[in-house]
């Protein structure tokens, strides 16, 4: 009997030493898996951080460049008939009474007003708004050409009427794709008043 309680007492005293150091043993598992999650965690919202940046320094990008080439083009667009009004020195000015027109030009008589100039029995004028038949236009040639724009108050206006639309298209790039809200405001109060101007000028 007592050799039988001794075995009972060391099988005891074995099982508990087993148990005790079985959770030391799970507890290196358990350090490493506390770390990984820690790691992870640390660099993601820097990555997350730096692909954020790089998207909207990206898009401010493209939207900037869609907006200058807006505006270059509306430039571009004015300037062909703006030069000729603009810069007057040495062009032949005059009055032209508009007779006929056809699907994209007006013609009638030049007379000139400048010294140097010579009449004309027939001279063409882009058939727009800014001409009506009947109408008599104060007009500057177009040098080598028979061709005349309007000049005049009026003519400057209704000259940098592209302009005035590429101002209104710009202002929705500029307040909706670049987030500058103020800015568009004052590209579409610019537009929406030279297109107004040239409307009532002509």
């Amino acid at each position: 009997m007592p050799a039988t309680a001794a075995s009972s007492h060391r099988r005891r005293g074995h099982s508990r030493k087993s148990s005790a150091k079985s959770p030391a043993r799970g507890a290196v598992p358990a350090k490493g898996s506390a770390k990984s999650p820690a790691k992870g965690s640390a660099k993601s919202p820097a990555k997350s951080s730096a692909s954020g940046t790089a998207l909207r320094f990206g898009r401010l990008v493209a939207m900037g460049a869609v907006t200058v080439l807006i505006l270059l083009a509306g430039v571009w667009g004015s300037w062909g008939s703006a030069q000729h009004v603009m810069l007057t020195k040495g062009r032949e000015q005059g009055t032209v009474e508009v007779k006929r027109c056809g699907e994209d030009t007006c013609a009638g008589p030049y007379t000139p007003l400048s010294a140097g100039s010579t009449a004309r029995a027939r001279v063409e004028i882009e058939k727009s708004v800014a001409v009506r038949k009947g109408g008599i236009y104060t007009v500057v040639i177009k040098p080598g050409s028979d061709e005349v724009v309007r000049s005049g108050p009026a003519g400057v206006l209704y000259a940098w009427v592209p302009l005035g639309g590429a101002l209104l298209l710009a202002s929705v790039v500029v307040a909706g794709g670049l987030g500058r809200v103020r800015v568009g405001w004052v590209l579409a109060g610019s537009g929406v008043a030279l297109l107004t101007a040239a409307f009532l000028a002509v």
